[in-house]
């Protein structure tokens, strides 16, 4: 997930951009549909109720059943062209209760709706219920398909009260019955007259957030400072300070990728970074995530994220000797879209490099073709990306004896993008002289991440006009120094 705006946040979690989306005082989110758009919903954790009415674009919301409050709407949206998909999650640390959707569809659309456990009711033309298999209905010109699924929970198909009807003679306009009423089958909890809904009741979708991962750093000690809270820290935008609306504290979870450069490494080599890289998984919290990849030409993965640690070792024990030029740039691009497409939504991301930096597009490096991905479109993509980048530079300086050796300002310039990187990547960049000093700088990367703080701010100023954000973190505590990234683009 990369750090644009336009990726619009749902609480900390929404998947992709949806360009046309509003949040409205109703608690309802509106994407647009166009005409050919499909439209997916799952809901594994209550009901759908789905009502058609007179706009081209989709609402949104949702209700908790029960007293319980959560601090983050459990609802994904993914808006990929004309496909839409939206979702709800569970986090770990939720109570577990039921979560209900309730959503607005245009008209013109065929409806394809199956819950595995639950029944099916329909009143867009007279009553119709099923049970344990899938229902089908056409409405007008069906230029639209919805697609909508439930594990155990119910499906409640209608019209709104305003919708045009003069398609389907026999509407009926459904009531939100609460749990504990008799009430049929299919039909989603909701108020009853009498009761009070809450604030924390109805998820409020929030329609735009930025996300930061910050560590801070004690200036006397060079030690990460644990134990902060939410008040301990002001954002500023442009100048102006902004309300952080989510924080996570350093003790939330990682999913990490160690991205590790193999071009030109020898058998022994190879096997003191395997050593390494089993200290980075040794030295991490039980709760993180790992993912190995390797690269030299073309990138390999080795281990997708997990958290049994047995599997981890014994595939970090299959790395060897890889072929091919250095295309680190390449091979970094692709771990950002690896993380994005395998982390769990809710938690946080870090890449963790190690290399020497010789991509070889670097002028003066010995005769090798390059990533395909310049090193400016790489540095905007880190940027962008919705998580941290540490770098580990390897000296593997040697002396050039010819011109057609790899010359001083190559290696010259592949510290100095590594560390470029890593700054703007809001992590740390890590000089490794010696091969053995690796294992010591994981194990250093490891503490360092165990210190970070997440926060999120809804900008005031919510102009998409491609510019720069600058960024700037106050922590108050004495000799504080948060480290993290320093803006983003507003595109």
């Amino acid at each position: 997930m990369f750090l644009k705006v336009q990726r619009l946040l749902l609480g900390l979690i929404f998947l992709a951009a949806f360009s046309p989306a509003t949040a409205h005082a109703d608690d309802e989110v509106r994407i647009d549909l166009p005409a050919g758009g499909q439209l997916r919903v799952r809901n594994d954790f209550g009901n759908v109720a789905a009502e058609v009415w007179n706009n081209s674009y989709v609402a949104v919301s949702a209700i908790v059943d029960g007293p319980t409050r959560l601090t983050r709407s459990p609802i994904i949206i993914d808006n990929r062209g004309s496909m839409l998909t939206i979702s709800v999650i569970r986090r770990p640390i939720d109570p577990v209760v039921p979560v209900h959707l309730k959503i607005k569809i245009p008209g013109d659309v065929e409806i394809n709706a199956r819950s595995q456990r639950g029944a099916i009711k329909s009143l867009l033309s007279g009553t119709q219920t099923v049970e344990n298999q899938p229902f089908q209905k056409r409405l007008g010109k069906a230029d639209r398909k919805i697609d909508i699924q439930t594990s155990t929970g119910e499906i409640l198909l209608s019209y709104t009260a305003t919708a045009d009807i003069t398609s389907d003679p026999t509407p009926k306009q459904p009531e939100l019955i609460g749990a504990n009423a008799k009430s049929p089958a299919g039909t989603p909890t909701g108020p009853v007259p009498g009761d009070e809904i809450s604030e924390g009741d109805v998820i409020r979708v929030e329609s735009q957030l930025v996300t930061l991962n910050i560590s801070v750093i004690d200036r006397g000690t060079n030690r990460g400072l644990m134990g902060l809270g939410q008040d301990d820290f002001k954002l500023f935008e442009d100048g102006h300070e902004q309300r952080i609306v989510q924080f996570e504290s350093s003790a939330a979870p990682f999913d990490m990728i160690l991205l590790i450069d193999l071009s030109g490494s020898t058998k022994e080599v190879v096997k003191l970074i395997r050593a390494a890289a089993l200290r980075f998984v040794e030295a991490a919290r039980p709760a993180d995530r790992i993912g190995v990849i390797t690269f030299a030409g073309e990138p390999a993965v080795i281990s997708t994220l997990t958290a049994d640690r047995e599997l981890l070792r014994q595939r970090i024990e299959t790395i060897d000797t890889m072929r091919g030029d250095t295309k680190l740039y390449d091979a970094t691009n692709f771990a950002m879209e690896e993380v994005v497409k395998e982390s769990k939504k809710l938690r946080r991301t870090a890449i963790v490099l190690m290399s020497d930096g010789l991509d070889g597009t670097i002028p003066g490096v010995s005769g090798q073709q390059g990533s395909h991905t310049s090193y400016q479109d790489t540095l905007r993509n880190i940027q962008e990306f919705d998580g941290v980048l540490y770098t580990l530079w390897l000296n593997t300086e040697y002396e050039a004896m010819s011109p057609l050796d790899t010359q001083p300002e190559a290696f010259d310039a592949g510290h100095d993008r590594m560390k470029e990187m890593a700054d703007a990547g809001g992590g740390v960049f890590y000089p490794v002289e010696r091969l053995q000093d690796l294992a010591g700088a994981y194990e250093q990367v490891v503490a360092d991440l165990g210190t970070m703080y997440s926060l999120a701010y809804r900008p005031s100023n919510n102009a998409r006009d491609g510019k720069w954000r600058a960024i700037r973190i106050g922590v108050n505590r004495a000799n504080a120094v948060p480290r993290g990234k320093r803006g983003y683009y507003a595109n």
